[in-house]
């Protein structure tokens, strides 16, 4: 626990360039607070932390304190209306929700600034007097079991619940945590438990306000914000509850020394291995375990990835600490494996232990940790302000574990150097200790035993310490060594003076290879930047070979990269390169300092691209296997796939995408590489702490790269080449479906997509669907999933395709079928025109304050004003004023003009009503799929037989890029 007395202030440890206030107060009540205090914020948050979680669940009662979590959301003494808090965070502008790990439970949310006072209120009744009632219960059972049903084909939750399965079966680490029908409402019926009766008598010994742990994120000052806290959680009970972390090992020696094979649903083979450790919590400073793991999972040159990548073995590996307890940890290495790596799988695990070996030999190095630890101070001390619901969540999650000074930071700045501790773990990291689970689909038929929570097929066996030894002396060398000194870590962190103060971007420079938007950062005095550069190529999506051939090219020019760029990513350097539907992106972001290095490496890697044969092969072994796991996505993921194949102009399908990869070779990337770069345009832009000067010689070069020389890379694009993404425009009127079965026969979740296509950018339609979503929202999450307990994923939220705004419900369900669900949308829609008529003016009127305050809200880093700038121009339309002109929009919309907008295009029968419903039916409504095919159809609705067909047969929205030909270059000062 924190420590500190309760009555004096303690120093908390902050960054240099953070300009919030901190607090740290205890109520009589032995609630410990931290208030923060930030003028500048929108947005108001508080987190809750309470020092309990599933290890305490009773025997029996598997997810009791996960259900309890859920359970407290409902109702209160005080605000008695059901799922009033959610409703009350919503409408204005906020969110919420919570989790429950082992040992403790988080409740959190954020909402509008001047709406923070009441919101506290409400959500500190959670802690007083919350309502159960006996009609929740039986619903929010079912809310549990509908979300383990969506985990039950997740290999992640398959494979830490048999990780948590062979352990001591007397140890909470043991325990099954989600819950389900079974565990909460069938076997204790069976023993004659009342569950609702139990949950009253857990939260009753557990939620003490000496457990508790609050974080306040406030707009007003600290004095204020401490009237306020003391006013209402002074209210929480403390029955001072002792804590009990538990301290004992979950695993015995017949739980170490195993060699565990188990079978995934997906594709594909995986490697774990896994040593108890001491927590790095207990030494925290001296960070062993982020020394190890900054080691072990490092990917530059002489590493293990390095090493296991060349010989063709592994396409990933990662290595940390892993989920345990205050007193009991794991450290984890996680590799995926090649086909030829699970072959190999011997000498995978025996250069584990060489390069762990080789560690030892090494010794723990003073200046590897030096650089570490001046990499975590920098990034802490320069660190992107967070959302304030994102950063109260991780300081009361610091809180339980850290003393106050140190709640800010964490583990993340080691700074003593400490050879005996870091060599203490690293010496349990032996085949004496080691737990190994293989995971692979060839192992499938070959098992003898079941996980009784997931059913994951697994079999065990002891590995001895001499075999491993054995393996080690027969693996491959490989030239394992440690990295190298980091050439990226940034050494100027200056901040460059701008002269021009400019709100938006400006088109810096044009010519007829590239367009140069600039913005240079007036806002947040980081030493950082963004370089985006778009490539649109008109052959990359031009048929099902090109885009495969895009995706493959750019999957392996990451992959050439990666040894070099590891260590730029490590000092806060990173790069991205993504495909999209008219070429691929370029993104260099982080420290400026030496970010045209790392540019100037990536765009050397593009002009002078070779295809290497054996990591083809490897690449193309790992999109094969993404293609073959398609049908394990979610139901609901499926329907958004053929959501997007329906509407999008230039979009291949799965089966022709995979076919086509089948048979790709070596040749026919060779041969698409130069077709692919023959003509391109690039889109620019560049922000952040760089001045225009050097903004225009970075894309000079790239221009130079690409376009100069006797045999020129590129040309410029004919004006005819210009192309964008375009979507197709549905009928008004016709209520369009397409109907399909689930790809995996085991998936026992249905879904439905609901997509509502309203319009092209436009202010006052856009604010207009902004605020009925906003209003409809949360009703449409209480009624659906709420009340009726359609499915425990279920959201209604806005959309934007190619610049066309619309509307999306998406519900998956495992106990109704689609048309029912669909049936259940179109009356809710009829409850919510009451609702709509039935709203008073000062409702209204909240509501559109509630949107002003989302859209004024200001950027907190430099990624979320690049984010929304780059947006504008990626898709064409340069409404770098949008914000102020949409608020100015929503100042003049009425109560009726909602109305007459639902009335126009959303209700039922609208008659501007242009919809799409994408059905999947899971294995549980199989006889309503044969049955959707048989039904008569009704009027005004349209079934999709022939995706494609029916694609050719719509003309298309117009396109958002207009004509850009005539945009004129700013001059700005070069500073």
């Amino acid at each position: 626990m924190a420590v500190g007395k309760a009555d004096e202030p303690v120093e908390i440890f902050k960054a240099r360039s953070d300009k919030r206030e901190y607090r740290r107060i205890v109520l009589q009540n032995s609630l410990e607070v931290l208030l923060i205090s930030d003028p500048e914020t929108d947005k108001c948050a508080a987190s809750m932390e309470v020092s309990v979680g599933y290890y305490s669940d009773p025997k029996g009662l598997e997810g009791l304190a996960h259900f309890l979590e859920h359970m407290l959301f409902y109702a209160s003494e005080k605000y008695p209306v059901e799922n009033s808090y959610s409703k009350y965070i919503t409408q204005h502008g906020g969110s919420t929700n919570a989790f429950t790990s082992s040992e403790r439970t988080n409740f959190y949310f954020d909402i509008n600034a001047d709406c923070f006072e009441e919101a506290l209120d409400r959500f500190a009744q959670f802690f007083v007097k919350p309502l159960m009632s006996p009609d929740a219960t039986t619903r929010e059972i079912k809310a549990v079991d509908s979300e383990n049903q969506n985990n039950l084909l997740s290999d992640g939750h398959r494979v830490y619940q048999l990780q948590k399965h062979l352990s001591s079966t007397d140890h909470p680490y043991h325990k099954f945590g989600t819950g389900n029908w079974d565990t909460l409402e069938v076997r204790p019926k069976a023993r004659g438990l009342n569950t609702r009766e139990k949950l009253l008598k857990f939260y009753k010994e557990n939620y003490s306000a000496n457990l508790m742990h609050l974080v306040v994120y406030a707009k007003d000052c600290l004095d204020k914000a401490q009237t306020l806290v003391q006013s209402i959680f002074q209210e929480v009970p403390n029955t001072n509850r002792s804590y009990s972390p538990v301290t004992d090992q979950p695993c015995k020696s017949e739980h170490l020394q195993i060699l565990v094979r188990a079978v995934p649903i997906k594709q594909g083979h995986s490697l774990r291995l896994e040593w108890p450790i001491i927590p790095d919590l207990t030494h925290y400073k001296e960070g062993p375990s982020l020394y190890l793991s900054h080691l072990i999972g490092h990917e530059g040159e002489g590493s293990l990835f390095y090493i296991l990548k060349k010989l063709g073995w592994a396409t990933s590996l990662s290595a940390g600490e892993s989920g345990g307890g205050h007193h009991f940890s794991f450290f984890e290495v996680y590799i995926s494996l090649t086909d030829a790596g699970h072959d190999h799988f011997e000498d995978v695990v025996a250069l584990v232990f060489k390069y762990i070996h080789l560690l030892r030999q090494a010794g723990a190095r003073k200046w590897i940790f030096d650089e570490l630890s001046a990499i975590s101070e920098t990034n802490f001390h320069y660190q992107d302000k967070s959302s304030p619901i994102g950063y109260v969540v991780y300081v009361a999650s610091n809180m339980q574990f850290y003393p106050p000074i140190d709640w800010l930071v964490g583990s993340s700045l080691p700074s003593r150097f400490s050879p005996d501790i870091i060599e203490a773990v690293l010496n349990d990291l032996t085949p004496q200790n080691v737990r190994i689970f293989w995971v692979s689909t060839k192992f499938d038929g070959n098992t003898d035993s079941m996980e009784p929570w997931y059913e994951t097929a697994y079999s065990l066996e002891k590995i001895t310490s001499s075999v491993i030894e054995q393996w080690m002396e027969k693996a491959p060398d490989g030239n394992l060594h440690l990295p190298v000194p980091n050439m990226f870590i940034p050494t100027d962190l200056s901040i460059k003076t701008v002269s021009n103060k400019m709100n938006f971007p400006v088109l810096l420079r044009k010519s007829p290879y590239s367009r140069l938007w600039y913005k240079p950062d007036t806002l947040f005095s980081m030493p950082k930047g963004y370089c985006i550069i778009d490539f649109i190529c008109p052959q990359s999506r031009s048929s099902p070979e090109s885009a495969v051939l895009t995706c493959i090219f750019v999957r392996l020019l990451k992959d050439y990269l990666n040894d070099y760029a590891y260590d730029a990513e490590i000092a806060g350097l990173g790069y991205w390169i993504s495909g999209h539907c008219s070429g691929f992106e370029v993104t260099v972001s982080g420290y400026n300092h030496k970010m045209r290095i790392l540019l100037e490496k990536v765009i050397d890697r593009i002009t002078n691209f070779k295809v290497e044969p054996d990591r083809f092969f490897v690449i193309k072994e790992l999109f094969l296997k993404q293609y073959q796991n398609v049908k394990f996505q979610q139901p609901y993921e499926q329907a958004l796939y053929y959501c997007s194949l329906i509407l999008r102009e230039h979009s291949w399908s799965w089966n022709d995408e995979f076919e086509v990869l089948t048979n790709l070779e070596i040749e026919d990337l060779v041969k698409f590489y130069p077709l692919l770069l023959s003509r391109t345009f690039l889109e620019c832009y560049i922000a952040g702490n760089i001045d225009s000067k050097e903004a225009v010689s970075m894309i000079q070069h790239v221009e130079d790269a690409l376009y100069k020389g006797s045999q020129p890379l590129s040309r410029a694009l004919f004006a005819s080449e210009h192309s964008s993404s375009r979507i197709i425009n549905l009928e008004e009127s016709k209520n369009y479906f397409y109907a399909a079965e689930g790809l995996n026969t085991s998936d026992e979740n249905s879904a439905l997509v609901h997509y509502i296509q309203v319009h092209s950018d436009e202010y006052i339609k856009n604010v207009k669907l902004q605020l009925f979503a906003l209003t409809a929202k949360q009703p449409a999450f209480d009624q659906l999933r709420s009340v009726e307990q359609l499915g425990y994923i279920t959201s209604l939220s806005r959309t934007s395709d190619a610049g066309v705004r619309g509307l999306q419900l998406i519900v998956q369900s495992s106990v109704k079928d689609p048309r029912y669900i669909e049936s259940r949308f179109q009356a809710f829609l009829k409850t919510l025109e009451t609702q709509l008529h039935d709203m008073s003016d000062d409702e209204f009127k909240k509501k559109v304050n509630a949107l002003i305050d989302i859209k004024l809200e200001k950027f907190k880093n430099l990624p979320e004003e690049t984010n929304f700038f780059w947006w504008e121009i990626s898709s064409g339309t340069l409404r770098f004023d949008r914000i102020e002109n949409e608020v100015a929009a929503l100042k003049q919309i009425t109560k009726t003009d909602l109305i007459n907008f639902f009335n126009e295009y959303v209700n039922v029968g609208a008659p501007k009503r242009k919809s799409l419903s994408l059905q999947v039916f899971g294995n549980s409504h199989s006889s309503e799929f044969k049955s959707e095919k048989v039904d008569p159809v009704e009027p005004n609705v349209v079934q999709i037989e022939d995706i494609f067909c029916f694609r050719r047969s719509r003309p298309l929205h117009h396109s958002l890029k207009g004509d850009l030909v005539h945009l004129k270059a700013h001059d700005v000062d070069h500073q």
